[in-house]
């Protein structure tokens, strides 16, 4: 792409051009020296948490190199602290990210962290021009540390979500400029590097205390990770069956300590077994995956949404009470999802050529806190005996609501047929075109 490449061009012109520029000296040489080493060594001792960290997410993620590179950008000549970022990033590609980061995103990147680098040190040379003799945290040191780490992260982050943005089908603002944690620990990170200049500066000796700081850093950052790894399901994206009882069970003890609200709906596909058995299960993953994608969007941001096992799911929605109005605004809910279900039409690849999957049903069961149980069990036995009493109805329903006890499904919980809501017509099995 066109943009990609005049980022490129402009770094590697901007480098040849840094590369003529007075200013090298035998401290400087040693400073940019020590940085290298102290970027390999960070990166050697973190090598196998960093390659876990690769593996579980695929998603852009602060590498903690900037503590390094930010320093070299702030402290040293252009020439120098360019060539500490391609060094240190370039080591720290080879030794963790191969062969996960291709190359031609790997001069992306280096080519964003360059300008950045660049970039600050220019804001620093201009409003503490005298920063190599008094140090960074005397004088105007400390304004120019906090503009050069606004120039940076400015320009490095906003060109890999430029280049996000133009190469994403669907581009969204979290895809786009991350999760917000993310970006905390970019500027946590960019913060450390403005230290580790300052100290740099003051006594190069004292910069190895940084090193075990950013270490325990990198495990802790690791760790989380880890955990939203563990409650993510892997098909869907969405909360696991753990993780969303978990988050549910605080949520309903929530209602009942502070008088609050909320509601539950359990969701099952009609027929998804054919789908299976008629396309395999590379095709079923993508319906999955597709319906995930219409419970996120037809659902609050803070509603929790899970996976509950095959092709069941669940949503908790805090704040819809039992009230009239709450019930109408649950099966309202219910219903869209129901219809933009129906409406799906899944496109996927095949050697035979495309196949389009369409015709899908999913039936609905719902519960509210308070007049269909006051614990989260009662709840899901009440939501999944509504689901049950929409699928003998005909599928492609919703229930909603308390019921007399049944005849039983085999393997499911819950008691008699839906009196209160029952939504939409029954489903045939989905088709292919």
């Amino acid at each position: 792409m066109l943009p990609v490449f005049v980022v490129e061009l402009t770094a590697l012109a901007l480098v040849v051009l840094s590369a003529t520029a007075p200013g090298l000296s035998t401290g400087r040489l040693l400073d940019a020296g020590t940085l290298m080493l102290l970027g390999v060594l960070h990166t050697e001792i973190a090598v196998r948490a960093e390659r876990v960290r690769r593996r579980v997410t695929e998603t852009p993620h602060v590498d903690l190199s900037s503590v390094w590179t930010f320093a070299g950008a702030v402290l040293l000549p252009p020439v120098l602290a360019t060539g500490v970022a391609i060094v240190v990033f370039t080591h720290l590609w080879w030794r963790a990210w191969r062969p996960r980061v291709p190359v031609y995103r790997q001069v992306f990147s280096t080519a964003t962290v360059v300008l950045a680098c660049l970039a600050a040190g220019a804001v620093v040379g201009y409003v503490a021009p005298d920063h190599v003799a008094t140090g960074l945290g005397s004088g105007a040191g400390p304004f120019a540390l906090v503009l050069a780490l606004l120039v940076y992260t400015t320009i490095n982050s906003g060109l890999i979500a430029g280049a996000i943005a133009v190469s994403s089908p669907n581009p969204t603002v979290t895809t786009v400029l991350g999760h917000w944690d993310e970006n905390a620990l970019e500027l946590a990170t960019l913060c450390l590097g403005g230290l580790t200049a300052i100290v740099l500066a003051i006594n190069p000796w004292l910069v190895v205390f940084v090193l075990p700081a950013l270490l325990v850093l990198h495990r802790a950052v690791l760790v989380r990770q880890l955990e939203e790894a563990a409650s993510t399901d892997g098909k869907t994206g969405l909360l696991n069956a753990a993780a969303w009882h978990a988050y549910a069970q605080r949520e309903v003890g929530r209602a009942v300590r502070q008088g609050g609200s909320a509601s539950l709906l359990i969701l099952d596909l009609d027929h998804f077994k054919s789908v299976n058995d008629r396309h395999g299960h590379l095709a079923g993953d993508e319906v999955l995956s597709a319906v995930a994608a219409t419970l996120r969007d037809e659902v609050r941001e803070n509603d929790l949404v899970g996976r509950f096992g095959g092709e069941e799911f669940v949503i908790l929605l805090p704040g819809v009470d039992d009230s009239d109005y709450g019930s109408a605004e649950l099966r309202l809910v219910a219903d869209r999802i129901r219809r933009r279900v129906e409406s799906l039409a899944i496109q996927m690849p095949t050697p035979d050529g495309p196949l389009t999957i369409s015709g899908l049903t999913v039936s609905i069961g719902g519960a509210a806190y308070g007049t269909d149980g006051t614990d989260l069990t009662r709840l899901m036995e009440t939501a999944d005996s509504a689901l049950y009493s929409a699928k003998r109805s005909g599928r492609n329903r919703v229930h909603v609501g308390q019921h007399s006890r049944p005849d039983r499904m085999p393997g499911r919980t819950g008691s008699g047929p839906a009196l209160t809501e029952a939504v939409g017509e029954s489903g045939e099995p989905p088709v292919a075109g």
